[in-house]
């Protein structure tokens, strides 16, 4: 029987051996990208030449001048009623029904078209065109519409 092992030697490869296998690995990912380092220079390249690098650079070594400017931009009043308004309206469309928004959305358009043709027809319309039109089904029912949308908005505004 073989005699068993009472020492474990442990290899240590020195500093120059681990630059050693670090440059074979290294080279042997460039081997293997090529392609891709390759679109990376030239990407490089031309960002140099079009001097975006160079306004990046500028832009990195002015940071805190760069970072000074864009809080005193966000931190104005317009900028930030902007963001509470946005904030405000998102609250609010989470709260509407998406297949209800896409219909309105869709009756606005159609609307929009009606409108377009009555502009191009340029007819004039009188008392009794009113009367009449309060009998056609489309109509009433958009009038109904809005009746309800400025009860809910009068109610809404009360709370």
């Amino acid at each position: 029987m073989a005699k068993p092992i009472q020492v474990i030697r442990k290899f240590d490869s020195t500093e120059e051996q681990k630059r050693e296998q670090s440059l074979e690995s290294l080279l042997s990912e460039v081997a293997q990208n090529k392609e891709s380092l390759l679109d990376t220079l030239q990407l490089l390249q031309e960002l140099h030449n079009s001097g975006i690098i160079e306004a990046l650079n500028s832009l990195v070594k002015a940071k805190e001048e760069v970072a000074k400017i864009a809080v005193g931009q966000i931190t104005r009043e317009p900028v930030i009623n902007l963001i509470n308004n946005a904030m405000a309206a998102g609250g609010a469309l989470t709260t509407l029904d998406p297949e209800m928004t896409k219909k309105l959305m869709g009756s606005v358009a159609k609307g929009l078209e009606k409108a377009e043709q009555g502009l191009q027809s340029n007819s004039k319309v009188g008392i009794l065109d009113l009367l009449k039109v309060l009998n056609d089904p489309d109509i009433n029912r958009a009038i109904g519409f809005g009746f309800n949308l400025l009860k809910g908005v009068g109610e809404g505004i009360k709370e």
